[in-house]
């Protein structure tokens, strides 16, 4: 009977162990973001972006070089007449669709003098499934992340003023892009972006935040946020919350919930912090 028991035990053990490895791995390749981008609950929040094809004669996609000796991709829209002055600009977790294109056009026209790369951090994949958005957000391997962020603002070049914009995933690489520019940084704008968690990244950040979030977001919690904008604060550099009455993901351009009023009102405010910060009034 006693070695029946200790059996039985064994493998309520094992069986106990696995998940907790496999949320361990998860948590030491990308930390809470993957654990939330692999969560029901996350995935069945996004519903699947309405079918849309954007062409525009002003942008177009390039290549670049990347740090870890691989080619990146991103959908370039250049200024009207030479520029010192780059937005990089990050899309959410379905990919380098057409519609942060048609932002990445929509932005340069807003603000004017300054060329414009969409970055794609999925080496070409696009999805409008969220269980493969959720495996391709989660399944970024951070390093090959940071070797296209990097390898960004290379390509825009080192003499340039950078300011960075992205929303949901696309919003905490916008901050990670802030922190790799260093003294090139010239404004962050992240929409309801995941907080860095790495306090030794957050210390190198050289320019202000502004962050924009939903109160009815069920993901990116308010604690959380707080906390990372006391993490910005001791920087020396200003956070800016600005807080609607709205679900996660309310200004994504491709969200069926998308909501155009609060929207516009949070578009207004990272046009206005962004001309501000890089010169462009």
């Amino acid at each position: 009977m006693r070695r029946i028991v200790t059996a039985f035990i064994l493998l309520l053990c094992i069986v106990w162990y696995q998940p907790m490895q496999a949320q361990n791995c998860c948590v030491k390749h990308g930390g809470e973001w993957q654990t939330l981008a692999m969560s029901r609950a996350f995935r069945e929040s996004h519903e699947p972006p309405a079918p849309f094809s954007f062409i525009s004669e002003k942008g177009s996609m390039i290549q670049f070089e990347c740090v870890d000796g691989a080619k990146g991709n991103a959908y370039y829209v250049p200024s009207d007449e030479a520029t010192d002055k780059v937005l990089i600009i990050f899309h959410e977790w379905w990919g380098l669709n057409d519609y942060i294109k048609r932002e990445a056009v929509r932005w340069q026209k807003l603000l004017g003098n300054v060329d414009v790369y969409a970055v794609d951090l999925y080496d070409g994949q696009v999805t409008d499934d969220p269980d493969i958005a959720s495996k391709l957000a989660s399944g970024l391997d951070p390093k090959r992340g940071d070797a296209i962020v990097k390898g960004i603002i290379a390509k825009a070049g080192r003499d340039k003023l950078i300011g960075t914009l992205g929303w949901c995933f696309g919003g905490a690489w916008a901050f990670t892009t802030s922190v790799f520019a260093g003294n090139q940084a010239k404004g962050c704008v992240m929409y309801y972006g995941f907080p860095e968690q790495d306090d030794k990244r957050i210390k190198k950040l050289q320019t202000d935040v502004l962050y924009i979030w939903g109160s009815q977001d069920q993901f990116i919690k308010r604690y959380n946020v707080d906390q990372f904008a006391d993490k910005v604060k001791a920087t020396n550099h200003k956070f800016d919350l600005h807080v609607f009455d709205a679900v996660h993901a309310f200004a994504n351009p491709s969200n069926p919930k998308y909501q155009p009023l609060y929207s516009t009102q949070a578009q207004n405010l990272a046009v206005d912090f962004l001309k501000n910060k890089m010169a462009l009034e």
